[in-house]
């Protein structure tokens, strides 16, 4: 989707660690908005979007000088205690902006030069890998977590026609592992898949994280219910998805092939 560019200099980066994100010090969002515009992402229900006179996904506010302001920030945020981050809680930080703007790049050269406790970074966008130089300096300081809803593609278009093909994202990750960064699929939210996608995943990670609506938008589903997905599931015939229990399904076929340590559910999935 193409998104008006809106360039905004903040006060502040760093954003502390609450609600879902609880086990995190501060989290970070090198964007406000986001192209993608995912029917599901629970952002729309937000207040960084109700309150804006235009729909999710067709502004991105860019934040000039943010690696300045964080790099201060952070100074102080480190010698208060241990800092642990979440790179980003409402936006993608690699969306397609990113490739021209640089702006989580240079949050990232920041991080890398005056390094937090640790770097959670969630991304659905295979540009991420355009940084393994800088990731890698960081070593076991960061994880990398890849979205990856479902092994569909056709499923991928009917609920996000604006995100990266799923294709792109699993040879991204797999590129991430090969380089050596920490990496995990994160199944959130859970969309109708196939048979077969835990053995894709098994060869690609070692981690999974699966949610859903209910467990992961921060309103035990409320905000989700706003959003009136339903009629998506119902237009696909594939309306058992949508309940609460769809990630057992999930879940179960992922413990065939993955160690019961290796399968994380929700919170505990995104946690340092």
């Amino acid at each position: 989707m193409k998104a008006e560019l809106l360039y905004k200099t903040p006060k502040s980066m760093l954003n502390k660690g609450s609600g879902f994100l609880a086990n995190y010090s501060h989290s970070l969002n090198p964007y406000a908005g986001c192209s993608f515009a995912c029917s599901y992402c629970y952002v729309r229900q937000s207040p960084v979007n109700l309150f804006r006179d235009a729909d999710w996904g067709t502004w991105v506010d860019v934040k000039t000088g943010a690696a300045q302001v964080l790099a201060k920030e952070l100074r102080l945020a480190k010698s208060k205690g241990p800092v642990t981050i979440f790179m980003s809680s409402s936006t993608d930080p690699y969306q397609p902006v990113e490739a021209k703007e640089r702006v989580t790049r240079s949050l990232l050269e920041v991080m890398v030069d005056n390094p937090p406790d640790f770097l959670f970074l969630q991304t659905r966008s295979p540009l991420v890998s355009r940084d393994i130089d800088l990731l890698l300096r960081m070593k076991d300081r960061v994880r990398v977590s890849m979205t990856v809803e479902t092994d569909l593609e056709e499923i991928r278009r009917h609920f996000s026609p604006f995100a990266p093909p799923i294709g792109g994202r699993l040879k991204a990750l797999a590129t991430l592992a090969e380089a050596g960064v920490p990496t995990q699929a994160a199944i959130a939210p859970i969309l109708p898949s196939s048979a077969h996608f835990a053995q894709m995943l098994r060869g690609l990670v070692t981690r999974v994280c699966i949610d859903d609506f209910y467990m992961g938008d921060g309103s035990g589903g409320k905000r989700t219910k706003r959003l009136n997905l339903l009629p998506l599931y119902e237009q696909l015939g594939l309306t058992e998805w949508y309940g609460s229990d769809a990630y057992k399904l999930v879940r179960d076929r992922l413990l065939d092939v993955f160690k019961p340590e290796q399968v994380l559910v929700s919170q505990e999935g995104f946690a340092p």
